[in-house]
């Protein structure tokens, strides 16, 4: 058996299951939700992909790891899954702290902002997990690391062109995750996407998270367009 947990095209997976099967070696395409404190607890949860049979047979290897194992489908499926889940891990987390510069541009409070937002219908449950460290502005070491993500986006884009799905909103966060990285940030965890689009907006919150009006960088910008006739 070869039992693949890799985030990976599906389209590679695929072929993957069928070199293997040319080769007699059973294959499930197996990728993980969950980070390496998870794996130490055996809390992953697993997204397979190919014969049901065969993941009766591993079952228990992929016990030793997770106590969620579900079974997608044929090969591809749990990485086509898998895919889904992380275009919109990236998307969101890149629409909330875009968001939060927003309101702090305005003048609300990061606390506020955390405060209204976390636990509403506007805010994915996995945000609540992330205010502390934007609040430390502490990314490291990362639950998942920003050059991951972005690769997985590239990924979801790839997956998406080989399909003729449109994914403008995916493609925008992959490049700015790019940017993110070029400016030395691809080690820190992914909620690092927020300092680095606050900096980017030369945000400077004083002590209860409010934008200094009176700071020379907050005074409006603004670019006047000469055409020539």
């Amino acid at each position: 058996m070869w039992i693949d947990c890799s985030t990976v095209n599906p389209s590679f997976s695929r072929k993957m299951a069928a070199e293997a099967k040319a080769k007699g070696i059973g294959f499930l395409g197996a990728p993980v939700t969950g980070s390496k404190g998870q794996a130490e607890l055996a809390k992953l949860t697993f997204w397979v992909g190919g014969e049901k049979s065969d993941l009766e047979t591993c079952r228990p290897l992929l016990e030793c790891m997770g106590n969620k194992i579900i079974h997608c489908g044929g090969p591809g499926t749990g990485a086509s899954l898998k895919m889904v889940m992380n275009q919109l891990l990236g998307t969101t987390m890149a629409a909330f702290a875009e968001g939060l510069v927003f309101g702090e541009s305005l003048g609300l409070s990061r606390e506020l902002l955390f405060e209204a937002l976390l636990g509403g219908p506007a805010a994915a449950p996995f945000l609540s997990l992330k205010r502390e460290r934007i609040e430390n502005g502490n990314y490291e070491p990362a639950d998942f690391p920003l050059r991951w993500l972005q690769k997985d986006l590239h990924l979801a884009a790839v997956s998406a062109y080989e399909t003729g799905a449109a994914m403008p909103l995916t493609n925008a966060a992959k490049e700015l995750y790019r940017l993110a990285i070029r400016n030395g940030r691809g080690g820190e965890d992914f909620s690092a996407i927020y300092d680095y689009l606050a900096h980017t907006h030369d945000l400077k919150p004083t002590n209860n998270g409010h934008r200094e009006q009176s700071h020379p960088s907050n005074a409006p910008r603004e670019k006047v367009y000469v055409h020539n006739s």
